[in-house]
């Protein structure tokens, strides 16, 4: 399967490069989808469009189990400062997360399934808007869940470019794997006056700054310490004038977690912290916004994952994933059926930017490793379970 896949190279760095191009924010990938289920319907593949609005699914194969793999397509408001010949040709909007290395592996993914006879079928999920939420405050993957993507899935798995990681190396781990995310957004309210005569008023200015201390010491004081916890005030807005004191404070930040039960208390301490501002003569509002859930990492399917990479790479290339904070909307397709997501080493090697960075780039050479793990993977998990 790897000595196929990179026979394919090509025509997935073409892919890759074609979708770099041309990136597309999340809920806006008409282009993405349309060139997607174009090559879907080229390569015989049964084509559904417009789920989760945006999102493309492509089913090969008949009756059950049914194995389903999963490509984000969004792009990122960021502006492509790299100088290379396939840098974003539009302003402002950039793939600087991978996702259109997903999209071009999923695509060889089922180049390759198409070349293969296997019990069971195939659903081959491009989803819109990882990144970002709807006016709802809903992701794509939640969106495609409700338009019937998940229906009847037996197991679930995707990849995400890792630029810690060299080319040839894969990171996974079984269990929660990276956390739930949620936002809170609090304003603290005084009485603003002039600041020659603090005297005269309720500081909303002081009031925020106990809070944001008490606020950043709910985790050490109030979490266990073995519980991957994290509060990060991000936002503080007030004021406009230097000697006027403001009547309000506005605070947002993100709540992180691994399980359930501390998130409740997170959010519990949070309503605590704020509750500083009654008791210097203010008052307050918070809104807590919950997002995407944690993610876990099916322990079976973790192990079979690791065979394939293990068999086409080599033991000594199938590292082990440390839980990370940060987030990731799969979640909520491994909540439906038994999934996991596995890192793909895309390292440039001499480049030390990160995801999200302007001048993101890839080694171009994962893209076929990807391909081949994750059609092998499919084979085998289909004839076991057949």
């Amino acid at each position: 399967m790897l000595k196929r896949a990179h026979e394919l190279e090509k025509q997935l760095v073409d892919w890759r490069r074609e979708i770099h191009m041309r990136p597309e924010l999340g809920f806006q990938e008409t282009r993405t989808a349309a060139r997607v289920a174009q090559e879907l319907e080229t390569l015989g593949y049964r084509v559904r469009t417009g789920v989760g609005r945006t999102g493309v699914v492509a089913e090969r194969g008949e009756g059950s189990p049914i194995f389903a793999i999963r490509a984000d397509m969004d792009a990122l408001p960021i502006q492509d400062a790299k100088d290379v010949p396939y840098a974003s040709q539009v302003p402002g909007v950039m793939h600087a997360c991978g996702h259109d290395c997903h999209v071009a592996i999923l695509l060889g993914v089922a180049t390759l399934l198409a070349e293969e006879t296997f019990p069971g079928t195939v659903r081959l999920l491009f989803q819109p808007a990882e990144e970002v939420a709807d006016e709802e405050g809903v992701s794509g993957a939640p969106r495609m869940i409700e338009d019937g993507a998940m229906e009847g899935v037996d197991a679930v798995v995707a990849l995400h470019v890792d630029a810690e990681s060299g080319v040839g190396d894969i990171v996974l781990g079984a269990g929660p794997v990276s956390a739930g995310v949620d936002t809170f957004y609090a304003t603290i309210i005084g009485q603003g006056g002039h600041g020659a005569m603090p005297h005269q008023v309720v500081d909303a200015t002081q009031i925020a700054g106990h809070v944001i201390l008490a606020l950043h010491g709910i985790v050490s004081r109030r979490i266990h310490p073995a519980d991957p916890a994290v509060i990060s005030v991000g936002s503080i807005h007030g004021g406009q004038a230097s000697n006027v004191i403001p009547e309000q404070i506005k605070l947002s930040g993100t709540i992180r977690y691994m399980d359930h039960e501390v998130q409740r208390q997170l959010h519990e301490g949070i309503e605590r912290a704020l509750k500083i501002a009654r008791a210097m003569g203010g008052d307050y509002e918070l809104e807590i916004e919950v997002g995407y859930p944690p993610m876990f990492n099916d322990e079976m399917m973790t192990e079979r994952i690791r065979e394939v990479a293990a068999d086409l790479l080599g033991e000594t290339h199938v590292l082990t994933r440390k839980q990370e904070m940060g987030a990731e909307d799969f979640s909520y397709f491994s909540t439906q059926a038994p999934g996991a997501m596995f890192m793909l080493g895309c390292r440039v090697e001499g480049d030390e930017r990160r995801h999200h960075d302007l001048r993101f780039d890839v080694d171009e050479r994962c893209l076929p490793i990807g391909a081949a793990l994750l059609a092998e993977t499919a084979l085998r998990l289909l004839r076991r379970q057949a």
